[in-house]
Order: C-alpha cells, then sequence, then structure tokens
C-alpha cells in the first residue's frame, strides 16, 4: 500500500504550482481527478512540444493523475463535479482570482455541507489587500519578491531558470494538505488552506530581506558566484575549465590554505581570516586561487579539493544530469507512460522504506472521461456513459 491510498482529490488546476502538488500526492497513492477544459485542457500542456511531441512541463507535473473534461458552467458537468466533490477528500484549486467564488466551488460553499472535506486554494497574492485581484505569473512574482534583484550580474538582474516561485507555492500546498489530512484523523474536521505565491517565495527570500533592512545595504548581484560568503563560486583551472567551490567555516578556510593552496599564512591574514572580511576582499581570494589552480587541470583540481575536503563540483548542463552516474548508481530512474511514449522519471525526492512511490502514467485530455462520468454523475449520465 502507498500511504495516501484511498484519498481523492479534485483538482481544478493548470500551469505549475497547483499541478506541482497534486502530482506529489499522486506519487503517494492519492486518486488525483484532474478537471479540464473541453478540447483545450491544462494550457500548459501547449507550453512546448519537447517531450514525444508533448509539453514538458505537463509531462512533469502530471504523471499518475485521471483526466476529465468538464465544462463547468455547464449543468450536466457541473452534476458530474459535484458527484466527485461530494466523495472527495481534498479540492485545489489555482484558477484565475475570484473564480471559484463565482462558480461556487470555493471553501466556504463547499466546505458548508462537507465539514471534513480539505479545500486548499492558491493565489498569487492573497485573498484581499490591494493586490488580491491581480494574475500571478512566475517571472512576475520572481521580480515582486525582490528575487532578480538577487541575482544576475551588477549590470543586468536575471530571472531563475526554473518556475522557482510555482515550485515553493506547490511545496507549501503539499505540506500544507498533507498536515490537514493529519489532522483530519484526529478532529474528523477538514481545513480551509490558502497559499499565496508572494508568501511562499518571500520565505525563501527572507535571508536577502534581512541582510539588506538590518545590514543596510542591498546585496551584491554576483553572477554565480555567493553574494555573502567567500570563497563561494567558480574558479578557473589551468585547462581553462570552471571548478565550483564553497569554503563555509574559517576551518573549511584553513583547509584550503594548507592542504591545496600550500600557504597556510593565509588562514589567518586578516583580510581573510573570518567569512565577512573574505567577502570584502573577494576578489583578491579568486586571484590567489586562480594562480594556485592554474598548476591543474580542473579534473585534477577537483580531486585535490576532495581529498583536502573541500567542497566542489563541476557545472553540468540539464542533459547531461540526466546521465549522472550518481543517480545512475542509486537507482533513482523509473519509466513513466505518456500517451506518446515512455519517458524516465526521477523518483520522489524522499525515499521512505518500503514504499516504492506509484508513479503512474501521463493521462491524455479527456482520457477518462466516460470512467469517470460513469461513476460520479447523476444516473442519467451514468447511464448514457456506460452506453
Amino acid at each position: 500500500m502507498n500511504p495516501l491510498d484511498g484519498i481523492t482529490v479534485v483538482a481544478l488546476e493548470q500551469a505549475v504550482a497547483a499541478p506541482f502538488a497534486t502530482r506529489q500526492l499522486a506519487d503517494l497513492g492519492a486518486r488525483v481527478i484532474k478537471v479540464e477544459r473541453p478540447r483545450v485542457g491544462d494550457f500548459a500542456r501547449d507550453y512546448d512540444r519537447t517531450v514525444h511531441g508533448q509539453a514538458s512541463y505537463f509531462v512533469w507535473l502530471n504523471r499518475g493523475k485521471e483526466s476529465v473534461e468538464l465544462d463547468i458552467k455547464d449543468s450536466g458537468d457541473r452534476a458530474v463535479l459535484g458527484g466527485i466533490v461530494e466523495q472527495a477528500d481534498v479540492v485545489i484549486q489555482n484558477l484565475a482570482p475570484g473564480a471559484v467564488e463565482r462558480l461556487g466551488l470555493d471553501a466556504a460553499t463547499l466546505r458548508a455541507g462537507r465539514p471534513d472535506l480539505i479545500h486548499c486554494s492558491i493565489s498569487g497574492y492573497g485573498q484581499a489587500g490591494p493586490y488580491a485581484g491581480k494574475k500571478a505569473y512566475d517571472l512576475l512574482m520572481q521580480c515582486e519578491a525582490g528575487l532578480l534583484g538577487t541575482t544576475g550580474t551588477q549590470d543586468e538582474p536575471a530571472k531563475v531558470g526554473i518556475s522557482v516561485a510555482d515550485i515553493a507555492t506547490g511545496m507549501y500546498a503539499y505540506s500544507g494538505i498533507l498536515t490537514a489530512l493529519y489532522e483530519r484523523q484526529r478532529t474528523r474536521i477538514g481545513a480551509t488552506l490558502t497559499v499565496a505565491m508572494i508568501d511562499a517565495l518571500g520565505e525563501w527570500m527572507t535571508q536577502p530581506v534581512y541582510y539588506s533592512v538590518y545590514g543596510g545595504h542591498e546585496p551584491r548581484r554576483t553572477g554565480a558566484r555567493h553574494a555573502s560568503i567567500a570563497p563561494y563560486g567558480p574558479y578557473r583551472a589551468g585547462d581553462g575549465a570552471l571548478v565550483y567551490l564553497s569554503v563555509q567555516s574559517d576551518r573549511e578556510w584553513g583547509a584550503l590554505c594548507v592542504r591545496v593552496l600550500g600557504a597556510p599564512g593565509l588562514a589567518t591574514d586578516p583580510r581573510f581570516a573570518h567569512n565577512p572580511e573574505r567577502v570584502a576582499n573577494d576578489d583578491a581570494i579568486t586571484a590567489i586561487l586562480e594562480a594556485a589552480f592554474a598548476a591543474h587541470p580542473a579534473d585534477e583540481l577537483v580531486d585535490i579539493l576532495d581529498g583536502a575536503g573541500i567542497a566542489c563540483a563541476r557545472m553540468r548542463t540539464p542533459a547531461e544530469f540526466f546521465t549522472h552516474p550518481q543517480l545512475a548508481a542509486r537507482n533513482r530512474w523509473r519509466v513513466v507512460p505518456t500517451p506518446a511514449g515512455d519517458v524516465r522519471a526521477l523518483l520522489p525526492p524522499v525515499t521512505a522504506e518500503g514504499h516504492e512511490p506509484r508513479m503512474g502514467a501521463v493521462p491524455a485530455l479527456g482520457e477518462h472521461n466516460q470512467a469517470i462520468r460513469a461513476e460520479f454523475g447523476p444516473p442519467t449520465a451514468r447511464e448514457e456513459a456506460s452506453a
């Protein structure tokens, strides 16, 4: 058995944040019924055509779900949705601001007759305040939360290369739903959950916020280097390739000076003895490191750093990560069917001994229309679906 076997989730979802939360619930065994617009579906289905002609976002976020096309404004389809909700444990939605209230699918309405229901709403800016009605997408949230003020170079900000605001929000929705399910086991009462993207990403931004507000100056945009820890970033080896390393403490700085640089005096040099001074003198550290590293090609330098206990890495492309030897050695890949062909998918990050995540197929649009209408529709609809 999987941990969430027997739990039914109704997903009024699109794009990234809510689908990321519900996909993880599906991996744990929950039955996730994804409600999609007829003939169109989740608009993330059309983001690109890179995975056997399908969108990479959709394939990543929607395995293990059932897809049903419902026009929520149609009385017949609404009756089918009502039948699903009546038997559901969780409803999650990230529709446009105000949409669920207009449709009567908000928490207050649905939980009036189902106090045991867990209802989770995802929004950009929360349920009140001057921004409550604004649409929100990942890059825009990176702007509003100050993240773009910390990424890029001195000359130009840069967005984070993944949908970090959506992912953060989906993770908090997922953990909130799990918490509510646990609490319901004790109280028999569900929950009304709200997760705002600005709050989720804001939590992740707290360190640079503190650094700016209490330190009296904004963090520097330092490209691939860390803005407040040094040395931490890319350094050129003798063959011209970059090696990334990170020193997290004065002890590690001492080990780097003694065991790699062969310059123990640098460990107690007042310019470098403690991290705030190292950050202030990062340019000088870079010159010292690269002068010493010039004697070694990158692969040899990595071996030397590893031997000295200095954390380091070589930069890989996303395609190279797909063949990472550490993932292969730990058997972290599984095969997941999609409508256009199989794909390899990473196991969820948390490994629970004795449980293999379900990792079901990615559904075609409306693949489960007939079965779901037969199961949840009013008697006439069930007869039509069975015919």
